[in-house]
């Protein structure tokens, strides 16, 4: 590989990697510990995400994928964590990489201020793998077969029964708005990431999206028991799916990337797919002033919804609580980014983005635009379900 490899930044552009990507050499010292993976030959791709280095590696036997993480982000035991859940899944029928082990059964290895992890190549094609989040699905058929692949995958994780994840940056938890009140349950996140809870913007953004998302929580409160706690990926974008072939008719053979993976719920891990691959955010970000032009792919949430309930129907709770929690679902991720560039990055620049574009901007957009473009348009399609018979 002799390109220099380039992430992808806030904007959707290409830029210069946070991480410097893995070297031969260095993919060399960390195999010795993996004896089932062969010797390195060449490092044939890295990857565009920016949280972390990862690689598709040539070796003697097969290709291999091996993601290297700062320790500040993901020490050994947390990515056990992901670890776990994917062994799950496998056994229960849903297609995820192969975690390679060490001699001594360990599936991550720490060194110096990092952390490694070695998985088989995923079964099918990335076809999506330059793709950044909020970037559609190609066709329609491709947004059905991400919504059999979602519902397969939460029957899966219903056995599932670790705990919610520690607090760690860059996980998708989901805690500020499962409590009555949001503004207790912000303080405690808060307090859980002391980084942001000692930065006056955060704090300033942090108040007006509490009070811009307020309506919707209110809505999502008295749904929230009917929510059952369930482990879910929480980054269902198209790109973290592999596939059948490139063509637009193409299937979903194989799931990806659970980093951002706790025990949240159905519902929640859904909207988090509507929100990464129906509205086409980068529009938003490129023209703050003009949310009435961002796309809206609705023919592809309703192949999405629509195949999802063919494998797993949705209860009535859960269909009503799809909306409010549309509204809501970004905002604690748009924390953890900001935790994560504050904290380790130490970039307030880029934490900015993540409070003031993400967390405010996409609330004001639901308040406003949204509402119209997006959110009414599920509300009504929930009171059209609960008058008609879901087939299982």
């Amino acid at each position: 590989m002799n390109e220099i490899a380039k992430a992808h930044g806030l904007d959707g552009t290409l830029v210069d990697p946070d991480w410097p990507p893995l070297n031969l050499g260095e993919v060399r010292a960390l195999l010795k510990s993996f004896p089932d993976t062969g010797e390195p030959i060449a490092i044939l791709s890295a990857s565009p995400r920016p949280f972390s280095a990862a690689s598709v590696i040539q070796t003697s036997s097969e290709k291999i994928f091996i993601k290297r993480h700062t320790r500040a982000v993901r020490d050994a035991e947390a990515l056990m964590e992901e670890h776990r859940f994917m062994d799950h899944l496998r056994a229960n029928g849903i297609c995820v990489p192969r975690i390679f082990e060490t001699r001594s059964g360990d599936t991550a290895v720490q060194s110096g201020e990092s952390t490694y992890e070695v998985h088989g190549v995923s079964a099918g094609i990335d076809s999506y793998e330059d793709a950044i989040s909020w970037t559609p699905f190609r066709s329609i058929e491709h947004a059905r077969s991400a919504g059999e692949m979602l519902a397969r995958l939460h029957g899966a994780a219903a056995s599932f029964g670790a705990s919610f994840r520690k607090p760690r940056p860059l996980v998708a938890s989901f805690t500020i708005f499962a409590a009555e009140n949001a503004g207790e349950g912000l303080e405690r996140y808060l307090a859980a990431h002391p980084v942001l809870a000692h930065d006056a913007h955060t704090l300033e953004d942090c108040a007006i999206a509490l009070d811009l998302l307020a309506p919707f929580h209110d809505e999502l409160k008295p749904l929230l028991p009917a929510l059952n706690p369930l482990w879910t990926h929480n980054d269902l974008h198209a790109s973290n799916l592999f596939w059948s072939d490139t063509s637009p008719h193409a299937h979903a053979t194989s799931v990806i990337d659970f980093g951002l993976a706790d025990r949240t719920n159905a519902v929640y891990d859904i909207a988090q797919a509507i929100e990464r691959n129906i509205i086409e955010w980068l529009v938003l970000m490129q023209n703050p002033d003009r949310g009435d032009e961002v796309p809206i792919h609705l023919d592809h949430l309703w192949a999405m919804l629509d195949s999802y309930q063919q494998i797993r129907p949705l209860s009535r709770s859960e269909s009503a609580a799809l909306a409010p929690m549309l509204g809501l679902c970004h905002a604690e991720f748009a924390l953890a980014e900001a935790d994560y560039f504050l904290g380790v990055l130490h970039s307030p620049e880029k934490a900015r983005v993540a409070t003031r574009d993400y967390l405010v901007g996409h609330a004001q957009w639901f308040r406003g635009p949204g509402q119209r473009k997006i959110l009414d348009p599920l509300r009504q399609w929930t009171k059209t379900r609960q008058t008609q018979t879901v087939r299982p």
